[in-house]
């Protein structure tokens, strides 16, 4: 039997279940915030852990707790097969519809209501794991409210999505010599690490291009090949971490920064810059020079407040820690950086 996605159930459990309980009021409801299931990755695989019908209600303050409890009494047992009422590890089994107002939501899922606006800081400590628990899920009914604030996160605004391509091409300047210094020490594990390291940050330059966030490391991989690459820097990039030689390894890095520098030329937003790989100053290592990127990116940052940030970048571009990416109030705490 073929396998049925956590949202195409949702879609039946929302109409046949979800909204008569909710009456005729005005709401929007649809399957969003953590899992898999919300990016559309989930697989028969994902059933065995932490998945089946759930979705988020919005509704007004005063319709908070009547839905609540209608849905507290009235949810079934099971729908199409699927416990309604479901745990994992030490979660014991409950149901997963949540009911609240759109700002309490959001405040749970980004740390903050971005219906009531989005700041220079708010863009910037909020993983884009968490903007993509907003703006990915599928949507089963909306009154608008939805919408609206989905619409306004669906991207960076233009002059904080020009900084970060300058922080994300930094990332990429701060090591990419370190390939080839590392092997001519014969530190050959840590030319393999710095590779590994330099194809992520590839990776996050080519989905910032593409204007498409980046989930959390499970689906990097699977977000970055649905990009299109036509002209084979996916390869490229499986070339560079399967590389047993370093000079393949070289190669296939050189290949790839030529790529993704074509790719920054074509989105005409700076003056275009040569793409070809060249020698780290009179060393002989093979590098991109990311730093011209970085700098050509930087000089169209015309909004002050965001080009005082520096070169730090977003929360995403300097930490990787679930526990601080997952949690809004560990990852708001980084607000200050920014002040």
């Amino acid at each position: 039997m073929r396998f049925r996605s956590a949202g195409e159930i949702g879609v039946g459990f929302h109409s046949d279940v979800i909204a008569p309980l909710v009456g005729e009021v005005g709401y929007a409801a649809g399957l969003l915030g953590w899992g898999s299931d919300v990016l559309g990755y989930d697989t028969e695989r994902s059933t065995d852990h932490g998945w089946g019908p759930r979705v988020v209600v919005l509704v007004d303050a005063g319709e908070v707790e009547r839905v609540r409890k209608a849905v507290d009494d009235g949810l079934p047992s099971e729908y199409d097969g699927h416990p309604v009422r479901f745990g994992w590890d030490s979660q014991e089994p409950v149901h997963h519809v949540t009911v609240a107002t759109l700002g309490d939501w959001l405040r749970g899922q980004l740390g903050f209501d971005a219906s009531q606006g989005i700041g220079i800081a708010d863009w910037l400590v909020t993983p884009q794991q968490q903007l993509l628990g907003v703006v990915a899920g599928r949507v089963y009914a909306d009154d608008g409210r939805l919408a609206a604030v989905r619409d306004a996160l669906a991207w960076y605004p233009d002059q904080i999505w020009r900084w970060l391509l300058a922080c994300q091409w930094s990332r990429i300047a701060q090591e990419e010599a370190f390939v080839q210094r590392t092997y001519e020490v014969g530190d050959e594990l840590g030319s393999r690490v710095v590779t590994a390291r330099l194809v992520r940050d590839v990776m996050r330059l080519a989905l910032l291009q593409s204007r498409t966030y980046a989930p959390y490391t499970k689906w990097l991989g699977t977000a970055f090949a649905r990009l299109d690459h036509a002209d084979g820097l996916d390869q490229a990039l499986a070339d560079a971490t399967a590389a047993v030689r370093f000079a393949d390894r070289e190669q296939a890095l050189i290949t790839a920064y030529e790529l993704v520098a074509r790719r920054h030329n074509a989105l005409g937003i700076t003056e275009e810059i040569d793409p070809e790989p060249r020698p780290y100053f009179t060393r002989p290592a093979q590098v991109i020079d990311a730093g011209r990127f970085v700098r050509a990116c930087l000089a169209t940052v015309t909004d002050d407040a965001v080009a005082r940030c520096g070169l730090i970048g977003s929360i995403d571009q300097f930490a990787d820690n679930t526990d601080v990416l997952s949690n809004p109030e560990a990852f708001r705490k980084f607000v200050a950086v920014y002040r």
